[in-house]
């Protein structure tokens, strides 16, 4: 596909989930579209590390809301399932808990009243009323609010009704709490904040809506990694001719007048364009990418003063033998619960305890690595760098704490048998992923820094610069990025209005 010559250019920064959605949705609507990708091939934070014959995901590893990857394939008039093979996950989830006991968490109906009543008998009653409280902020929150830009202070009036209904001034600890009294439930029930960078005793309940998410539509992972994915989504783009220019980074937004015209690559060169989108991690557009003078609403001081998620540890590590009793996905949580999230998100503080989640791919697709072998990522929740923590120093003694717990947990004599292996911390995130602080997934969902408290997806200071990713909203994970996307064809300008 060929643009005309008068289409109006947009470039986006980045090529993770939201800046590929965006791509693709700019483009149908007729822009001619240039993808800027700082890192040497796309994804993002998506980004497929490659090492000794095992493939890791270096960043999303699930997908539950599939069909807004299918809309994307459909805008493009093709089909999803022809280039993608989901495979739905059974268990979604394996909760275990430091006394050894296990929660498998799945979107089978019958099955989850039974873990439910193994558990606790007498919460089942609770359990009914959590899941209709949950699927109530699925419909309000995820398909009344999620694509809608909160551009105005009008959006949110709108919003209020559906908010209080939601009774989103509660953490969703909180309304779990209400339901369940079994304290390994409330857990099971209310982790799924720390899925997109959110402290369940903090984050409002509105959030509960990942739950019916996962009830709906299922917890799904792709054959050949979530990279296979990106490398959909980039055949997408590249078959309507949209430019992907990898090895790429910006350094500045241009800004004349209060509008973007362009970039400034770190080289020097300069591409005009009619509107910006920035993917990269919005705390780090404002801050980095913006002038000063040009921001009267995100100032520095304002960036600084956000709440943001936790940091990440990632450990990705291959072995030469399978750990078949393993789930594709699992949670390995360790003595503390809350105090360990109070470490994290509110002292800034690395503890000597952790709680892990563990991903083996290779149980759903063998390919992720050679024969016999099994593919591994787990992640520790980690404080970001405000916690001053000199990673460069850390990091290998904190992997070898995560080998000796996960050895003695659930991988035996797991030391024994590893072949490759691969860290990336905090600072990582900072210095190559341009994270603000080494924060994993950009500012915390809490209330006041969700829906219009959020930075919008059209930028409250530079016309034209427009917000996709993570740290807009509707904020961070798979479906929230997409929908991002989704949210951003709201409020860019209709093409016909450059002529």
């Amino acid at each position: 596909m060929t643009f005309p010559k008068s289409a109006p250019i947009a470039v986006v920064i980045g090529s993770g989930f939201g800046g590929l959605a965006a791509a693709i949705r700019l483009s149908v609507q007729g822009y001619s579209v240039k993808v800027l990708e700082k890192l040497d091939k796309p994804g993002g934070r998506a980004y497929v590390y490659e090492q000794d014959g095992f493939t890791f995901d270096a960043g999303p590893t699930i997908i539950t809301a599939p069909f807004l990857l299918e809309e994307l394939w459909t805008l493009c008039g093709k089909r999803f399932a022809d280039d993608i093979d989901l495979r739905p996950m059974d268990p979604f989830y394996r909760i275990r808990f430091h006394d050894g006991t296990h929660f498998d968490y799945s979107g089978d109906p019958q099955a989850m009243l039974e873990e439910v009543a193994r558990f606790s008998p007498e919460d089942i009653d609770g359990y009914h009323r959590f899941l209709e409280d949950a699927e109530r902020c699925r419909r309000l929150g995820f398909e009344g609010l999620g694509s809608i830009a909160f551009d105005t202070l009008i959006d949110l009036i709108k919003a209020i009704p559906s908010f209080a209904r939601m009774g989103a001034w509660r953490s969703i600890y909180t309304l779990v709490a209400k339901h369940l009294k079994n304290d390994k439930l409330r857990i099971v029930m209310s982790f799924h904040p720390l899925l997109i960078g959110g402290n369940p005793f903090s984050v409002t309940c509105a959030y509960a809506l990942i739950n019916s998410l996962e009830r709906t539509w299922g917890v799904h992972s792709a054959m050949g990694g979530t990279g296979a994915i990106v490398k959909g989504l980039v055949k997408l783009l590249q078959e309507r001719g949209v430019d992907i220019r990898l090895n790429a980074p910006v350094s500045r937004i241009e800004v004349q007048k209060g509008r973007a015209t362009g970039v400034t690559l770190s080289n020097g060169e300069f591409i005009a364009a009619d509107i910006v989108v920035s993917n990269a991690d919005t705390a780090w557009t404002y801050k980095h990418l913006v002038a000063p003078e040009h921001r009267l609403q995100w100032t520095d001081r304002k960036i600084d003063k956000g709440h943001y998620s936790m940091g990440l540890f990632v450990w990705y590590f291959g072995t030469n033998r399978t750990y078949p009793e393993v789930p594709h996905h699992m949670m390995v949580l360790g003595p503390r619960y809350k105090e360990l999230l109070r470490d994290i998100f509110k002292r800034h503080h690395l503890s000597e305890d952790f709680s892990l989640y563990l991903h083996r791919p290779t149980a759903t697709d063998p390919a992720l690595a050679p024969d016999g072998c099994d593919t591994f990522y787990v992640l520790s929740p980690v404080p970001h760098l405000d916690s001053g923590t000199d990673w460069a120093l850390h990091a290998e003694t904190y992997r070898t704490a995560i080998c000796a717990e996960l050895e003695r947990t659930v991988l035996p004599n797991l030391s024994q048998h590893l072949v490759t292996s691969k860290v990336n911390t905090p600072q990582d995130f900072h210095d190559r992923l341009w994270s603000f602080k080494g924060a994993g997934f950009g500012l915390e969902p809490l209330l006041l820094q969700s829906a219009w408290f959020r930075p919008h997806n059209r930028s409250e200071d530079v016309q034209g610069l427009f917000m996709v990713g993570a740290g807009t909203h509707p904020g961070a994970g798979v479906p929230g990025v997409l929908m991002s996307a989704k949210a951003l064809e709201t409020v860019v300008p209709h093409v016909d209005s450059f002529v």
